[in-house]
Parts: structure tokens; sequence; C-alpha cells
């Protein structure tokens, strides 16, 4: 989806907005390099500076025009660095090079990007991305899902609990509940895990794997001890659109940023490590469990500082689940 602005700033951040008006980014200009490292929560970014000076009063703009490079917070390799989410930051960069803004299909997470471009003060954004919200909470889904004060439209429709009840035939009665069906408070059915709420339509089907690598070491046989390692990365494969629609901002997308909603891969992995939270959100979401599969080798330890006779064991697992 495009947010398309009216102004437009110079290609690729070559310099200011049109509405910044003559002079706009000279201040401090000759204290700062052409080209300026960035380091937004740990993600690096390398652009030019008048890309982060193109739209005036906005954060960046103050801080690389208004002052010097020694007063500005530095990571421990120099660059400039700025404690936000360093994965969002790469749509306000987007936005700063020519006043546009490209999302991906079924992106996620427009409210945390809102408050993002609200943080950098950069208003026309968070305007465009506050109207994108409304329109599409408003409009792709049913008039019911409005009508309760306590549903919140900016939840993904997976976590949407109730449908409205399906009108009787014209002069007949109303036909009987499904017997596996359940009321909701507000008079509509309760959603059964096979049904979702995507557009009014079933929501789509498919398969979800969840693999990790672990290893633990058994001691000798008059220890019954075990130490354990934890999960280090929990990875995810699957359909994009699927991963994206389970675990929303909790999915690292950095190894394979813009994939297609209908491709596939198996390149992203979790923000947190722990198995059961993924296989909550799964269950959640309509998932089960099709089929688990694991894999593990043996060495001895004597080469680590530990007896002979100590074993240490890895293992790769994979859960595979699928939604019908």
């Amino acid at each position: 989806m495009a947010l398309a602005d009216s102004a437009r700033g110079l290609p690729n951040g070559g310099g200011v907005s049109p509405a910044a008006g003559p002079g706009s980014g000279a201040a401090g200009s000759s204290a700062f390099p052409e080209i300026v490292e960035l380091n937004v929560g740990g993600q690096v970014y390398v652009t030019r500076r008048g890309t982060v000076v193109s739209v005036r009063d906005s954060l960046l703009w103050r801080m690389f025009s208004q002052q010097q490079p020694g007063e500005l917070p530095r990571d421990s390799k120099g660059r400039f660095f700025l404690d936000r989410d360093g994965f969002l930051f790469r749509y306000i960069l987007d936005y700063l090079r020519d006043l546009q803004l490209v999302l991906p299909e079924h992106f996620p997470e427009r409210s945390r990007l809102q408050r993002e471009a609200e943080y950098f003060q950069l208003p026309e954004l968070a305007r465009r991305l506050a109207q994108s919200r409304g329109a599409a909470g408003g409009g792709t889904r049913p008039a019911a899902l409005n009508r309760d004060g306590s549903l919140c439209v900016d939840e993904p429709p997976s976590l949407l609990g109730y449908l409205e009840a399906e009108p009787p035939e014209a002069g007949g009665a109303a036909s009987a509940p499904s017997p596996t069906s359940s009321r909701s408070p507000s008079g509509g059915p309760l959603l059964t895990p096979s049904q979702s709420l995507d557009g009014g339509a079933a929501r789509r089907s498919g398969y979800i794997t969840i693999g990790y690598r672990g290893s633990y070491t058994i001691g000798r046989e008059a220890q019954a001890d075990a130490k354990f390692r934890r999960v280090a990365r929990i990875t995810v494969c699957g359909k994009t659109a699927l991963a994206k629609e389970v675990f929303g901002e909790t999915l690292n997308e950095s190894r394979d940023p813009d994939r297609p909603p209908e491709r596939y891969t198996a390149r992203y992995y979790l923000k947190f490590n722990f198995l059961e939270q993924a296989f909550d959100r799964l269950s959640e979401a309509g998932f089960r469990m099709a089929a688990c599969s694991s894999t593990g080798t043996c060495a001895f330890a004597p080469e680590q500082g530990g007896p002979a006779d100590d074993k240490i064991w890895t293992s790769y697992t994979e859960y595979v689940f699928c939604r019908d």
C-alpha cells in the first residue's frame, strides 16, 4: 500500500522539503559529514545527511542541523545512536528520501509505525498512517465488529472473537444455531478455532514450521544432573502472510525483509526464546500440531575440560502446525 504525498523532496534525499523554505538545512551543515552512519536500536543505516534533514522541524532535522556532532550520542564505533525500533526506522528513512511511503501488504505494525512517526516529529506521516488505519478498520470489516466498544479495530482479525449473527431468510424463521457454536455476550456466535475474520471470508489455511537447536550435557552415571543450554533462536518457516498474522511484532524479519505475502520463507525467527509462547500464539490463531521431528548428535567433552565420560548432546527439532 502506498501512502502518497503531494509534496516531494529532491531525489534520494538530496535536499530539503519544498515546504521547508530556503536555507532550512544550512545551519551546522559543515560540522557533519555528507554520509552519516546511524545505529537505531542495533540496526545500522548509512544515508546522506541531506536525507535526515529533509523535513524541517523534525527531530532528525534539529539533531543534524541545529546541534554539533559532539552533542549527539554515539555507539562504540562512532555511529550516531538512536534508541528506537531499528526495524521500523527503515520506513521512516524511506519517507524522508522522497516524502512517500510504501508499506508491504498485510503490514501489521501501522500503530507502532505511527508512534515512531510521532516520536520523530513527522506530523504528515503520522496523519497519513492514522488515516490508513481508519480506512482499514472501517472499510474491510463487518459493521458488527465496530458496534461493541470492547472490540479494538487495531487487533488482527484472528484475535477478534465475535461475528454478527446471520439474518434469517426472507419469509422464514431464524435458523437454529449450530450445536458446536456458542453465543457471545453481544449476541453473535463465538468463533470456533477453525473460523476467522478476513474481510468476511474464511481465513486462509496453511502450515507453519517452528524449529530450534538445543544442546545439553548429561553427567557421569554417578551424577544424575543434566546441564541444559537455553534455546538461542526459534526459526519460523512458512508463508509470509501466515507468519505475520500469527506472530505480529514478535517476528524478526531482518534477514528477509519485504518478502511478498504469498511467498514462502525459511529465514524468519522470533524475538523471544520460549517455545511455549510460540505454541500459545499458534493455538490462539487456530493452528494445531500436525507433526514433530528431531535429530541429535553426541560428542564427548574432554577437550572442554570435562571428564572423559561426559557427553554433549546437540539436537535440532521441528514442530509442524497446520490450520485447515
